[in-house]
């Protein structure tokens, strides 16, 4: 048994995870698991630097993980980070702000790299493909990624339909969003999906693995209505199994629904309601073009795959 530290640091927010690793199980028990919103890269777009405020907003979530860390007597600590801090200008003050504070320099990662954490993380528990293999699919608010692989990374792909992405793309007007949206709206989200399927499907053969494993929130919100829940139980969404007329029922629920019946739905996250449509019509589609009868729900993701990469390192 290793304890283990993992933080994902993103452009906005910023996650830790204190763990267990038992490497002879594939077994990591966590010990505490906490998100802060720190908008890192608030203004690196149009400045090219990370914001004094920014920076203080992470460091001061990074104190406090220092103490959690300290507290739970992590062994190993691993910090990845993205591409906004990589940018900037002034990344040397971020890097050795995070130094002084964890002791650990942050590691930003490449594209490959995201995808074989992602898929460890997700797939770890979940043990050997019995010889056939897993598609991971991660429905983020810009991007989606898919990742194919037995015990390792086969091929992995990420391209932009995200929930947020498409929402914005297709159902907002003058700042309103759509509501409900029109079957036109529908139409050519659909349409921008397909084609990004298509995409993925260059790289990432989406019809070859025979399990379907769902990471995020789209994915995990989808689960929950599926079963039924008053209120949003992480331990019973984690590897639950939603099958596809359930998807395609709840698809078509949320879709035609205005914002306040979206919003009264139980397990619904206040900042989930304007995207929900979208993300589970990106789910819907990948099990029509996968063939997929279900999918296996995922609370474990990149994050989970930084501790595993810690618990493992030489």
């Amino acid at each position: 048994m290793t304890r283990v530290a993992a933080i994902d640091c993103g452009t906005n927010s910023i996650r830790l995870l204190v763990a267990d690793a038992h490497p002879e199980t594939g077994e990591l028990v966590d010990l505490d698991r906490r998100m802060k919103i720190v908008r890192l890269g608030q203004g690196v777009d149009r400045t090219g630097r990370l914001a004094p405020e920014a920076l203080e907003r992470t460091f001061a979530a990074c104190r406090e993980y220092a103490a959690v860390i300290k507290e739970h007597g992590a062994e190993r600590v691993r910090f990845v980070a993205t591409s906004a801090s990589r940018d900037a200008e002034n990344r040397d003050e971020f890097v050795g702000g995070i130094l002084d504070i964890l002791g650990v320099e942050p590691e930003v990662i490449t594209g490959d790299q995201e995808a074989a954490y992602s898929f460890t993380g997700a797939t770890k528990e979940l043990g050997p493909a019995d010889g056939d293999s897993y598609l991971v699919v991660d429905i983020g608010g810009g991007s989606t990624e898919f990742v194919v692989g037995d015990d390792r990374v086969r091929a992995a792909r990420s391209v932009d339909i995200g929930c947020v992405r498409l929402t914005e793309r297709h159902l907002v007007r003058d700042g309103v969003v759509s509501d409900p949206p029109t079957e036109r709206e529908i139409t050519a989200i659909r349409a921008d999906i397909e084609a990004a399927l298509d995409l993925a499907e260059q790289t990432v053969p989406l019809r070859e693995a025979r399990t379907l494993v769902g990471l995020a929130g789209s994915v995990t919100t989808v689960a929950a209505i599926a079963l039924g829940l008053t209120e949003y139980d992480s331990a019973a969404i984690h590897h639950s199994v939603i099958r596809y007329d359930q998807v395609q029922e709840i698809t078509t629920r949320l879709l035609h629904a205005t914002h306040a019946q979206r919003a009264a739905i139980p397990v619904m996250h206040p900042g989930r309601v304007d995207v929900i449509g979208a993300g589970a019509l990106v789910l819907l589609a990948i099990m029509e073009r996968t063939g997929a009868q279900e999918v296996v729900v995922s609370e474990h993701d990149i994050l989970d795959g930084i501790a595993w990469a810690a618990a493992t390192a030489g």
